[in-house]
């Protein structure tokens, strides 16, 4: 017997835009479109021709993908938004036919695409429950032998007897997911809606998750938190404009994909930079020089290469850096105790090191500046560049040895052990 779960096959599906459907028409609507017919033919025919002249825009979502799953894997799906891995889901998921090529699936299949989908607002979670895992293909004894742990699981004890209209969207995708996960299926398929919910909810379906993918079952995982696909899957596909860009192990495979992300960033610094920065000094290029690229693990260190050019002689100049979380939250500040000088068309090229990196998992990305003053004496910025190339901070070996509980109430870190050094790339 074959070992693949999923095996897809020159997979597309094609949307036409821009043209609107014709709606459905109810027998009264009918009856006198017959009657007055004769009288409409000449508007018609007009009608029709201006639609003629429309021409129907079409888009591939998904275009030529074809892939393999093996019984018992744990597969991430990264991509843009718009990249069509929703699309893929709901393939494999048989809400939607593909255009060409097919999709098999072996084994019972429970999915998460949407928060509350198949729930019915006026009824109880209790009622949901038992409606949601019968869609889902349970049978009423498994749901009840099932039910108080999806309770709990779900944390909406207090609730099971409210209708779910009343719920909030975390209430709403804790139930859904607790349904789905319980429902121990051979492939489980996850799409991005673990964003809902708060860090420590994330931290329990990720470690079910793990849990599904140990007990030999197959997971499709489908999400924008790289720190979570790496801690998952061990390996990784990323699409790209519906297409198939690559295919691999996550470590490698992550990095292609953020590296991409903000290719286009690298070497367009003004678009980066506000307005009024950058006039007698600024920076000509910025680049991640960690020893393992774009991947780190907590406390390692973090590493750039920034290179800088002045219209004027300058002295005492220091480097400045902010680090940002995905959503824009700054997270960490840090000036450089040491100072240097620049000569007027001078080039120089500073490594600024960061030796041990105490952040949570997750994506980031920095902003520079070079002015004079810091963190004991008011600042000056004399350049100024926001939003380089993301890195990520890699979870620990275990769940339980993470640090994914970080609190954005304890404040921003302040950077220690911070050295600038000139040299050569």
């Amino acid at each position: 017997m074959s070992d693949v779960a999923i095996r897809v096959e020159q997979l597309g599906k094609q949307y036409k835009i821009g043209v609107r459907r014709a709606r459905y028409r109810t027998l009264r609507e009918s009856l006198s479109s017959a009657l007055t017919g004769p009288f409409q033919r000449v508007w018609r025919k007009e009608r029709e021709d201006l639609n003629a002249n429309q021409t129907a825009s079409t888009i591939w979502a998904l275009k030529d993908v074809s892939f393999e799953v093996k019984q018992g894997e744990a597969l991430g799906i990264i991509g843009r938004n718009g990249a069509g891995k929703s699309t893929l889901l709901k393939i494999l998921s048989r809400i939607t036919e593909p255009t060409e090529g097919c999709a098999e699936v072996r084994g019972r299949v429970g999915s998460l695409l949407e928060v509350g989908t198949g729930f019915h607002p006026e009824l109880t979670g209790r009622e949901n429950i038992y409606l949601n895992g019968a869609i889902l293909g349970m049978k009423q004894a498994e749901i009840a032998r099932k039910f108080d742990e999806i309770v709990a699981f779900a944390e909406v004890d207090k609730f099971v007897e409210t209708p779910v209209k009343h719920y909030s969207s975390g209430m709403y995708m804790r139930l859904a997911f607790a349904v789905a996960a319980h429902l121990e299926p051979e492939i489980l398929l996850v799409d991005e809606v673990l964003a809902v919910g708060d860090a420590g909810f994330q931290k329990k379906c990720l470690g079910k998750m793990g849990n599904v993918a140990k007990k030999g079952r197959t997971v499709l995982f489908v999400s924008h938190n790289m720190g979570a696909v790496s801690m998952l899957c061990n390996r990784v596909i990323y699409i790209a404009e519906g297409r198939l860009r690559a295919i691999g192990q996550t470590a490698s495979i992550v990095t292609q994909y953020l590296t991409e992300l903000f290719q286009g960033r690298e070497n367009d610094l003004d678009q980066l930079r506000p307005p009024e920065f950058g006039k007698a000094i600024r920076f000509c290029d910025i680049k991640l020089a960690s020893p393992d690229g774009i991947n780190l693990r907590f406390g390692q260190p973090l590493r750039y290469a920034l290179t800088i050019r002045s219209n004027v002689d300058m002295q005492e100049l220091s480097l400045g850096c902010s680090i940002f979380n995905i959503t824009g939250a700054c997270v960490g500040t840090l000036f450089a105790e040491q100072t240097f000088s620049i000569k007027a068309n001078q080039r120089l090229t500073l490594f600024l090191t960061v030796s041990n990196v105490n952040l949570a998992p997750g994506s980031y990305y920095a902003g520079f500046s070079i002015g004079r003053g810091g963190r004991r004496s008011p600042r000056t910025d004399f350049d100024m560049v926001i939003g380089k190339p993301t890195f990520q901070v890699l979870p620990l070996s275990t769940l339980d040895e993470s640090v994914a509980d970080w609190n954005p109430a304890w404040g921003n870190i302040v950077f220690t052990n911070v050295e600038v050094t000139p040299g050569e790339e």
